[in-house]
């Protein structure tokens, strides 16, 4: 099964490439981060003139880079599930012709493995210079300018470890939801998505929501009366990225509901067979889709939320003291990091999900449609992903926006720059629609590239 995996590899390269860089950027990502903890335990309790420096380091790669963390973690885990729920025809293939469910799992498993461990060994090399940058960002303004880079395998390693365990598991529940069916219904439904939604995911989902929701409660209730103004900020700012979390769990389940109602706006805007299209797959792809819409909530949700908090907390505490610089900075760029690695995510994960549906689209074509009808269907579809992350990202959001504005005496609608919402929605629909558009431009090319073969 080792060496199977290994020459695999090289006939699915769009899928392995998604999975790499995956990877890569979430070790670079978490590495980044964990090197500021590493230089903080080496400055050592020896140096009690440190302490200001430890204390930033440690919040700025622990607490700041945890809540990345998790974003990364779940877009890592969302990508290599979706690689290997894409193999569920090829694995019924193998079990008709012999292969035990054990074997086929194990197949799945080492390849999930072989890239993750090639990507997260090149996001370790990548994070030790990224860290150093960080931390050169922050000398001079959070900590002092003497502060030296000091992290080494430790923190590199931990990194890469996490992310590539988080890659293995995550093959392994794909690889066992593929292989639980009898061998012929595996491969008679390879392309059906009509699994359900497994209870622990749904459970998953709603703690963290009731999580989000509850500490924007506690915002409300206690901490905006706290002395400390930052109390507010500490109870309501990551809440916007655990209620989109949430909902990113849910995705399947939101296609499915949302794609009917939408097929009519869809269906004025790119005609109305690319709606019907977009409509039908949105709904049988549920779970194919969602690798990519859980990254669209995900950054609408952190990015309004976190730019909002720091626009509040901006007019009502004006800036200039220390704390109040290295609070917003560090604002400014756990959302900066986590926006553009979901957004890298976005194009990612849209990329592998069209790439093996090149003979789907080679059908469409024969059938009658033209080139231009097909990219307009999977356009379509794009344009069902961004209108539902775009609405529960939203919605997501507001677990920070509500709160903090109600604990800085703004009310429940903030006072100004609420601007920032819309560009925000500007921005993910550009990036979504344009993944899209790239995606199926490029299985086009293959279906029509598989046609005009001439036979040999």
């Amino acid at each position: 099964m080792t060496g199977l995996a290994l020459r695999s590899l090289r006939h699915r390269m769009t899928a392995q490439v998604a999975t790499f860089l995956a990877v890569l950027l979430g070790t670079t990502l978490i590495g980044s981060f964990a090197t500021l903890v590493e230089t903080a335990l080496a400055l050592g309790p020896a140096a009690p003139d440190r302490d200001a420096d430890r204390e930033t380091l440690i919040i700025m790669g622990a607490v700041v880079g945890g809540w990345g963390s998790l974003i990364v973690l779940f877009s890592v885990a969302s990508t290599v599930g979706l690689t290997a729920a894409r193999r569920a025809g090829e694995i019924g293939l193998l079990r008709v012709l012999g292969a035990t469910p054990r074997q086929a799992r194990r197949l799945i498993r080492r390849e999930a493995l072989a890239v993750a461990v090639l990507g997260a060994l090149a996001g370790a090399v990548l994070a030790a210079g990224t860290g150093w940058l960080l931390l050169d960002l922050l000398r001079g303004h959070s900590v002092s300018a003497s502060v030296e880079y000091a992290a080494g395998p430790a923190s590199l390693g931990a990194a890469a470890g996490l992310v590539v365990l988080t890659s293995v598991a995550a093959a392994a529940v794909a690889a066992r939801r593929s292989t639980r069916a009898p061998a012929g219904v595996t491969l008679r439904d390879s392309d059906a998505e009509t699994g359900r939604m497994r209870w622990y995911r749904v459970v998953a989902a709603l703690v963290l929501i009731a999580y989000g929701v509850g500490g924007g409660v506690v915002t409300i209730t206690v901490t905006a009366n706290s002395d400390d103004p930052y109390a507010a900020m500490q109870t309501s700012g990551s809440c916007s990225i655990l209620v989109g979390l949430g909902l990113a769990l849910l995705a399947p389940l939101l296609l499915r509901w949302l794609a009917a109602p939408l097929a009519g706006l869809i269906t004025g805007l790119g005609g109305q067979g690319a709606g019907y299209l977009a409509a039908y797959n949105a709904r049988r792809r549920a779970h194919r889709l969602a690798a990519v819409l859980a990254p669209v909530i995900v950054l609408t949700s952190a990015a309004i939320g976190t730019l909002m908090l720091v626009s509040i907390d901006t007019r009502t505490l004006p800036g200039g003291t220390e704390d109040s610089d290295t609070i917003n900075l560090l604002n400014n760029v756990v959302v900066g990091m986590a926006s553009l690695f979901a957004a890298i995510m976005v194009v990612n994960a849209f990329a592998a999900c069209v790439a093996d549906r090149w003979a789907e689209l080679r059908r469409l074509w024969l059938m009658g449609a033209t080139p231009t009808q097909v990219r307009r269907s999977v356009m379509a579809e794009a344009g069902v992903v961004a209108v539902v992350g775009l609405v529960f990202g939203a919605l997501g959001s507001l677990a920070t926006v509500i709160p903090f504005s109600v604990a800085r005496d703004e009310g429940v609608v903030p006072d100004a720059q609420l601007w920032i919402a819309p560009l925000v929605a500007s921005v993910v629909v550009l990036l979504t629609l344009g993944s899209g558009r790239f995606a199926a431009r490029a299985t086009m090319r293959t279906a029509l590239g598989e046609v005009r073969r001439p036979a040999t």
